[in-house]
């Protein structure tokens, strides 16, 4: 089999942690496997990066702090491949370049168009375990680039879909895709299976075990996706096909994102193209927008609400500057959070998004917003309540059951 492993910051958060993760590594590839092992930064170092380029500029030049954030991974990546040389089995690291991850130019935020599999089958077909640093890759001028948060999961899924791998197992500090997080609600159970569009509906809403762009190109090349533990050796949870599960819940699973903030803007001129202006510049700038409400037009004037994530509110205010003058305010408001249903069974069975509501109401929590899908209902509301909202909608939907 060939088996693609990736392994978080926790995993690799200092020495003996690598250790572990060579133990395992070297565990697979002795059962007669071939292996591509994908790693992260270590635990914080990421953020600790982050902070060097800020030191110095509130916007810094986005090239120079790829080159600055893509150092992360590689030194992982080199100390396990040192590890594993160590205990005897040969192996050696790549960096994104090295891997052939080829991506557009947008830094900070790349995607990945297309791998260059050629040297990583050169190496395995001469044995080798092949460690390439995560979250990374290069332009087709040589720019190097990294892929956003998460974006280790996001090059491991990427290479299995590419090299046609048998299975891409994701190892963390947990064992498992849980109901809710478990750290606000205790009760909280494992999901032995889930379908990818639930897996990609809970990542997109704030489930933190993966990144949504992960699952979405799963899905795409059918890649088996299995997430776990690197601490024990308990089963995970499997990501796959609708089709391959039996019993489909109702409810999945309730996902929680703090790092949410609400825009008000208020008396915009209420004409034809408004909202594409206001909309194509936050577009420009790559700011991903969720949520928009509109009201209804009165005395040619009209309030657009919308959520972006909290990080990008600085970014935000800076856009929308342009707009001040042509409308009455612009108010952002980050003590907001996004808790959200999740559920393929919701497709066949009616009364969900009114029970939810009804039990939020019973705890007198407000819902500010509201947005809808097939198989999910988000709804925005006050921080302080958030994760009461959560135990809340996980006892009315029996999720502990």
């Amino acid at each position: 089999m060939l088996i693609v492993q990736k392994y978080g910051g926790t995993s690799m958060g200092d020495c003996e942690r690598i250790q572990n993760v060579a133990d395992r590594v070297l565990q697979t590839k002795k059962s007669g496997n071939s292996l591509v092992v994908v790693v992260s930064a270590m635990s914080g170092q990421t953020d600790t990066l982050i902070g060097y380029t800020k030191h110095f500029s509130k916007f810094p030049v986005e090239r120079e702090v790829d080159m600055v954030l893509s150092s992360g991974e590689r030194i992982t990546s080199a100390l396990l491949a040192i590890a594993i040389n160590a205990m005897g089995q040969k192996c050696i690291s790549l960096s994104g370049r090295g891997a052939g991850i080829i991506t557009d130019d947008i830094h900070t935020k790349a995607r990945i168009e297309y791998i260059d599999t050629q040297k990583i089958t050169d190496l395995l077909k001469q044995d080798y375990i092949v460690v390439v640093s995560g979250f990374q890759g290069v332009t087709k001028k040589g720019e190097v680039t990294t892929l956003g948060r998460g974006g280790s999961d996001l090059s491991a899924v990427a290479l299995a879909g590419a090299l046609n791998a048998d299975l891409c197992e994701i190892y963390t500090d947990v064992d498992g895709v849980y109901t809710t997080d478990p750290r606000i609600e205790k009760n909280a159970k494992k999901i032995n299976k889930i379908s990818y569009d639930e897996m990609l509906e809970l990542a997109s809403m704030g489930a933190k075990v993966l990144l949504n762009r992960s699952v979405e190109l799963a899905k795409k090349w059918n890649v088996p996706l299995v997430t776990r533990s690197s601490f024990t050796h308990d089963e995970g949870t499997l990501i796959t096909m609708e089709e391959n599960i039996m019993e489909k819940p109702i409810v999945s699973g309730i996902a929680l994102d703090k790092n949410q903030a609400r825009v008000s803007i208020a008396n915009v001129q209420d004409r034809p193209g408004i909202a594409a202006e206001i909309f194509g510049s936050l577009a420009d700038n790559k700011i991903n927008v969720d949520m928009i409400v509109q009201t209804i037009g009165r005395d040619g004037k009209t309030d657009i609400d919308f959520t972006i994530s909290e990080t990008e509110t600085d970014l935000t205010k800076k856009v929308l500057e342009k707009f001040l003058s042509n409308v009455e305010s612009i108010d952002y408001d980050c003590d907001i959070a996004k808790v959200s249903i999740v559920g393929v069974g919701m497709k066949s069975h009616s009364g969900v998004a009114s029970a939810a509501f009804k039990a939020l109401a019973k705890e007198n929590i407000n819902i500010m917003m509201i947005s809808t899908s097939e198989i999910k209902v988000s709804m925005i509301i006050n921080i302080k309540y958030s994760e009461l909202a959560v135990r809340t909608l996980h006892s009315v939907y029996e999720l502990d059951k």
